[in-house]
């Protein structure tokens, strides 16, 4: 494995992401740079991919303490493998599937009744007639995984 060789501007660049920006994923333990003698951070090309798998993860609502606490058991100093990624990737995936479950509910749901209690739209009055969707709780019942039988 070639050394630390990237400085945090080089990071910076290929990731798209400003210095300060790196600096926060590090406190957060998404990466762990390495220190040159002058006390300048130095990254392996490997953090490209730690980074750009917390942004992706980041944008699609995965909140940072989650995608640290998956990314902890990756190796510190050496780059990691399929075989680690795989990990990571079975440990992710049940609520990778729940929540795109949920989003493609919603986007398949979002023009009708979706049991939020609005009553707005005219299929409201059908599907949750006298918002009868709050006897299970709050929220939009429907996406949530109630049905409008269950009401």
């Amino acid at each position: 494995m070639a050394p630390a060789s990237l400085t945090i501007g080089d990071l910076a660049r290929r990731t798209g992401l400003a210095v300060s920006a790196i600096r926060f994923y590090e406190t957060h333990g998404i990466l762990a740079p390495l220190r040159n003698a002058g006390g300048h951070r130095r990254y392996d090309r490997a953090d490209i991919r730690r980074l750009s798998f917390a942004m992706i993860a980041q944008r699609l609502g995965l909140p940072l303490a989650e995608i640290a606490l998956h990314m902890r058991d990756l190796p510190a100093h050496r780059a990691p493998n399929r075989k680690d990624w795989e990990r990571i990737s079975q440990d992710m995936r049940a609520q990778l599937d729940a929540r795109i479950a949920t989003l493609t509910k919603l986007r398949d749901n979002l023009d009708g009744c979706i049991g939020c209690g609005c009553l707005s739209l005219d299929t409201c009055s059908l599907y949750n007639p006298d918002d009868r969707a709050a006897a299970k709780g709050s929220g939009p019942r429907y996406l949530m995984g109630d049905s409008s039988a269950d009401a």
